[in-house]
């Protein structure tokens, strides 16, 4: 299974920075990628928790449940949740903020949000949620605005993440914390080969099976393995100013929750 992670760093290699950039294995111009990750979730909104379902063989909702319940969040505190979509994470933070609290649900791509917002009414949830389709590269909230910024899913699909991770260190309010949960670099050895075959073989035929799409799910698989590993993740929040930052691997490294402070 090689053949994978030498991809990988040759598409690492040959990108010039600020001319291109990675899109899954494939090199593009930086400004088409935005493009081409909207159009991605765009196809596969409606099936987004299939996806998740898909991709991590349905353990994404636990991990969910344990980011948000980790979180330290708090009655009354003020919450951005990025790349938030269909909702999942803000409809757990509502939980814990409470009726004098707030979940801003931030995304760049508005058939996500969408998703999300009829999903979330028709549960009854609305007073404490707002939606604001943004870039994450450039939020447009003033400094220090929130106890606590997330994002879960989502950073591997930004086009610059130290700019992403500088944004959410300044719009957080001193005291307060961001927190990535994201999939990650495996760590048993014994495991890689047999999650490299579900995700380069097995994934796309489900996506087409069961989405009708299986060239974005071959992305999604191939933008977890471009993704930052867990060290050089927290060595890029620690850039953004962030202090105390540390990783809590779930599930062999498949994913990871990353935490940095705002002091």
């Amino acid at each position: 299974m090689n053949t994978t992670r030498d991809a990988k760093d040759s598409a690492r290699a040959q990108s010039a920075p600020g001319d291109t950039t990675h899109f899954g294995f494939r090199e593009v111009p930086t400004a088409d990628k935005k493009r081409l990750v909207g159009q991605v979730f765009s196809s596969v909104a409606a099936k987004y928790d299939l996806m998740n379902d898909l991709m991590s063989f349905g353990i994404h909702r636990i991990w969910k449940r344990y980011f948000v319940a980790t979180s330290s969040v708090r009655r009354g505190d003020r919450v951005l949740d990025l790349a938030g979509g269909t909702g999942d994470i803000a409809r757990l933070l509502l939980e814990r903020v409470g009726e004098s609290g707030e979940v801003i649900i931030g995304d760049i791509n508005g058939d996500m949000l969408r998703v999300g917002r009829d999903r979330l009414t028709d549960r009854g949830l609305v007073r404490g949620l707002r939606y604001a389709q943004l870039n994450a590269e450039a939020l447009p909230f003033p400094d220090a605005s929130f106890d606590l910024v997330t994002i879960a899913f989502g950073l591997r699909n930004v086009t610059d993440k130290q700019k992403a991770l500088n944004e959410m260190q300044r719009v957080l309010k001193v005291g307060g914390r961001a927190l990535v949960l994201e999939f990650s670099e495996v760590q048993p050895q014994w495991l890689k080969p047999l999650y490299d075959i579900h995700s380069f073989q097995v994934l796309p035929r489900l996506g087409k099976l069961f989405a009708g799409d299986a060239d974005s799910y071959q992305y999604l698989a191939e933008s977890i393995r471009q993704h930052p590993p867990q060290q050089e993740l927290k060595a890029m929040m620690e850039a953004a100013g962030l202090e105390r930052c540390d990783y809590r691997n779930l599930t062999g490294g498949i994913c990871a929750i990353h935490s940095g402070h705002k002091l």
